[in-house]
């Protein structure tokens, strides 16, 4: 017996020997990985998932831009606060002779991604709609009513860029949004004349062609915004072919009302007012025809997995507008006050964070590494985490890191939430290896072209660390 119970101190000592050897050599890489990067200053942790014991740090408690990043904690708390079986609801009905349409704040509603996962063809909620009031009879409308008072008027945050207000990655935010609330563009040469379309086709948006011809080099084009709302000049050097790029349109609501009355004038239902967009108050008098459905598990792989800026500011206001007694008026101002009370429920200071926007994009948010793991510890612990845990990319597999973590050890091991703006690089998430998981967040402003690599390589370490054998 004394042989037995020898033997095995023995083994859980060399055990216990490797385990720290693991770390110190995990340490030792990263801080070389670190100390490589001149003039980058990171904020790392690293933590063990189910003892919480963090295995390595390197100025965990800094507040650092976080970019995208952001998204980790926009996602958890729209998570939290809504939970796990929420679901957007627009809905169109009649009120007297006019239709009305009350969103929901949807980011999806016309979402491609998510149309093609259910198989539904472009402008098929327009073809819904008509085919709707056709089964009642209705063939003439009055005006075209849109609701958007579940969120404010505010649907550009005042510190994002004003050059990004064109991109995708910047787009308004409102109630009622449709097809990312962008548009997408495509300049041909035909015959050397230069030709430009627009996805969905709408007079909504007028296109100003600025494009010449070239029989040499390569097609750079551009689309510029006016003074004039949704006038859009496109500009550059086309020899074959440029795009489909994203542009992002002005007044989202009004886009979505204006496309529905473009098809429903093509099915022949006529239109004889005008488009309002206005608080609906009347619901005494609302005949529900169609009910539009997106659920929290598509926003957040949407959100996290593939990065869309405009579902995590519609999770914000939506966290925020369905904390009101009334559900309207959500607004990034008092869901920052939601978040952040929400982050120091969880242990986190204040000096670690500041919350400004839902997607990153704003320079004045701040996370530390010690914030970001603290918050997926929780959501780790917690009964959503594997919903949770399905919306983060897969390395070598899909999302935003589909094209890194290619080798065999890492495909699929490693998923988490990349982030980028102008000198921020950053990646938290999980770490499946035979030890178990490991929760990580790696931020790294000053950023420079080799970082996002480094930081690659950090995740790699943490997998290497745990299964040394490969």
């Amino acid at each position: 017996m004394k042989s037995k119970i020898k033997n095995l101190l023995i083994l859980t000592a060399t055990s216990l020997c490797l385990c720290g050897s693991g770390r110190a050599d995990l340490a030792e890489r990263i801080d070389g990985i670190v100390n490589s990067q001149k003039g980058v200053r990171f904020s790392i942790r690293v933590v063990k998932a189910d003892s919480r014991n963090t295995v390595y740090e390197h100025s965990a408690k800094q507040p650092m831009v976080p970019a995208s990043n952001m998204k980790i904690v926009t996602s958890a708390a729209a998570l939290k606060f809504l939970g796990p079986d929420y679901e957007f609801r627009t809905k169109v009905g009649l009120s007297a002779d006019s239709l009305v349409v009350i969103g929901a704040g949807d980011p999806l509603l016309g979402d491609e991604r998510i149309d093609a996962k259910y198989g539904r063809e472009k402008g098929w909620i327009f073809e819904d709609i008509a085919g709707a009031l056709g089964r009642v009879g209705v063939q003439t409308i009055k005006d075209i009513i849109i609701d958007t008072s579940i969120f404010d008027n505010q649907r550009v945050h005042p510190s994002w860029p004003k050059e990004d207000l064109n991109r995708w990655w910047a787009c308004e935010v409102g109630g009622l949004n449709f097809n990312d609330n962008c548009i997408d563009v495509t300049v041909k040469n035909v015959d050397g004349t230069v030709a430009i379309s627009i996805e969905p086709q709408t007079s909504f948006v007028k296109i100003i062609n600025e494009v010449a011809v070239i029989s040499k080099g390569i097609s750079t084009v551009g689309a510029y915004r006016n003074r004039q709302p949704n006038k859009i000049t496109v500009r550059g050097k086309c020899k074959n072919q440029a795009g489909p790029f994203d542009v992002a349109i002005e007044e989202p609501a009004a886009f979505f009302g204006f496309m529905l009355a473009e098809n429903l004038l093509y099915a022949e239902i006529d239109i004889e007012g005008r488009l309002f967009e206005k608080v609906f108050a009347d619901h005494d008098d609302f005949q529900l025809l169609a009910e539009y459905r997106t659920s929290i598990a598509d926003c957040l792989q949407r959100c996290n997995k593939n990065s869309l800026g405009l579902v995590a500011e519609a999770l914000m206001k939506t966290i925020d507008a369905e904390n009101r007694p009334e559900r309207k008026g959500g607004s990034w101002s008092g869901a920052q006050e939601i978040v952040t009370q929400y982050l120091v429920d969880l242990g986190i200071s204040e000096g670690e964070f500041n919350i400004d926007d839902g997607s990153g994009l704003s320079e004045q948010n701040k996370l530390s590494a010690n914030a970001v793991t603290t918050v997926l510890l929780s959501i780790y612990h917690d009964e959503n985490w594997v919903l949770y845990r399905d919306s983060l990319a897969v390395g070598g597999e899909d999302g935003t890191i589909a094209k890194y973590f290619q080798e065999k050890k890492y495909k699929g091991n490693i998923r988490g939430k990349t982030g980028y703006i102008a000198g921020v690089k950053s990646f938290s998430g999980i770490c499946s290896t035979s030890e178990g998981d490991y929760i990580f967040s790696i931020l790294a402003n000053n950023a420079n072209g080799s970082t996002r690599t480094a930081i690659n390589e950090i995740a790699e370490a943490i997998i290497d660390s745990a299964n040394p054998d490969g």
